[in-house]
């Protein structure tokens, strides 16, 4: 599937928090405790997305229709999570994929075409976190090379930090 990154503006926030709710949805229906906060996002989450967008670091990704397949934050660094490393890389967050186009590979492609970009701007590695109470997703990452390198504990989780070498 061809598809492309494009900048998310800050008047589309409210497209970004429904998107961050139909996912939290999806999981929910799967009996997964991960995002669930997303359904009714607390002020510390709200202001985390507005910063990224302010900061240019979210993008829908969409079809060459122009449809969005889904959207993910990339980052140069991420201090919440990883704290200050010595290592350049490249820090995925928030890959969303439509519930329409699971199953159909597009994570696996959004990740490579990141990995690729990261690498071509010099990254040593791609860094990503997952939420612990999603085995499945955790298995996802690990099933794609990603190693877990560490566990985050935050004040609405624990998330297991995995990065692959670019």
């Amino acid at each position: 599937m061809k598809f492309q990154f494009k900048k998310i503006e800050k008047e589309n926030l409210p497209q970004v928090l429904q998107l961050f709710k139909e996912t939290a949805e999806k999981i929910g229906k799967m009996n997964v405790d991960h995002w669930q906060y997303w359904k009714n996002p607390p002020e510390e989450k709200i202001t985390w997305v507005a910063d990224g967008i302010q900061n240019g670091e979210f993008f829908f990704v969409t079809e060459q229709s122009g449809e969005t397949i889904g959207m993910v934050r990339i980052l140069t660094e991420d201090l919440l999570y990883w704290g200050v490393q010595q290592e350049k890389a490249t820090y995925v967050h928030s890959l969303v994929v439509k519930e329409k186009y699971n199953g159909k590979g597009v994570g696996t492609e959004i990740l490579h075409e990141i990995a690729k970009n990261a690498k071509s701007a010099g990254s040593v590695y791609l860094r990503l976190d997952a939420d612990a109470k999603n085995p499945k997703l955790c298995s996802y990452y690990e099933k794609m090379g990603f190693e877990k390198v560490g566990v985050k504990q935050l004040s609405l989780s624990n998330y297991n930090l995995y990065q692959k070498e670019v």
